[in-house]
């Protein structure tokens, strides 16, 4: 089975007036389709730069970024990316925010369209398609941000702490609604997280990254019957703690070191 995405050798150097950082070094990672990988890690391990890379925003000091086989070179209808804010403009109502990938992408036809609305109504939001982003609470208005990244139907989506700003009821929530929605859709999906619970609930696997530089230290493979079950409940099941902390502790190892 060829991989969604293809990391070799990444290495990633931000160069200041004053000095050079070598946030990552020598990186490889595979994901394949239908997969949902977390990246965990310490603060500054490079999993933001990870992400944009994948995204095409960033291009590597050094190595290949691949998706679907071809080397990424910016970025491409194929992959969604969601982040912590929701970014919606105020002045375009919730349809019209959800419709702006297929703006860009010059796919505004009758169909498209269509299925926007369709994926607003999946999300429980057809109500709100013609409010205003002010009108909405965050829960609501992460969900129209999960729809617009969906409407252009990328098959690999790329999520940076979209639960983080939310109160703790709504991110289990949406936790449950993203998670569900993708394994229906077989969407692959790459998760930028500091919530280790949140990242054994949703994954198939955790990648642990170490900093100075971004480096993987230890991939963690989620047991079958807690990857099954929803976020929410996986959470309750045998196993999901002592896998908690077991990266708790890996991830502590990997701080003394440092």
């Amino acid at each position: 089975m060829e991989p969604v995405v293809e990391l070799q050798q990444i290495t990633h150097v931000y160069v200041s007036d004053r000095e050079a950082s070598l946030a990552l070094d020598g990186l490889d990672l595979k994901v394949y389709p239908g997969e949902f990988v977390s990246l965990v890690g310490p603060s500054g391990c490079g999993k933001t730069t990870l992400l944009s890379i994948i995204a095409g925003l960033l291009q590597p000091t050094k190595g290949g970024a691949f998706v679907y086989g071809k080397k990424v070179q910016g970025p491409t209808p194929e992959v969604g990316y969601m982040l912590q804010q929701d970014y919606l403009f105020p002045w375009r109502t919730i349809f019209e925010n959800a419709s702006i990938g297929l703006e860009l992408t010059g796919r505004t036809d009758e169909r498209h369209l269509a299925r926007t609305l369709s994926l607003l109504e999946e999300m429980g939001l057809e109500a709100a398609a013609n409010l205003y982003p002010q009108q909405l609470s965050g829960g609501m208005r992460q969900r129209v941000a999960l729809v617009r990244t969906l409407s252009t139907d990328p098959g690999l989506l790329l999520l940076d702490e979209p639960f983080s700003a939310l109160d703790y009821q709504t991110k289990l929530q949406l936790e449950d609604l993203i998670s569900e929605t993708l394994r229906e859709k077989n969407k692959t999906a790459v998760l930028v997280t500091h919530d280790l619970s949140e990242a054994v609930a949703v994954s198939d696997k955790v990648i642990l990254l170490e900093s100075h530089p971004g480096r993987i230290r230890k991939t963690f493979t989620v047991p079958e019957h807690i990857r099954l079950a929803r976020p929410l409940m996986a959470r309750e099941l045998s196993g999901f703690n002592e896998l908690f902390h077991e990266i708790w502790r890996e991830m502590e190892s990997a701080g003394e070191k440092e």
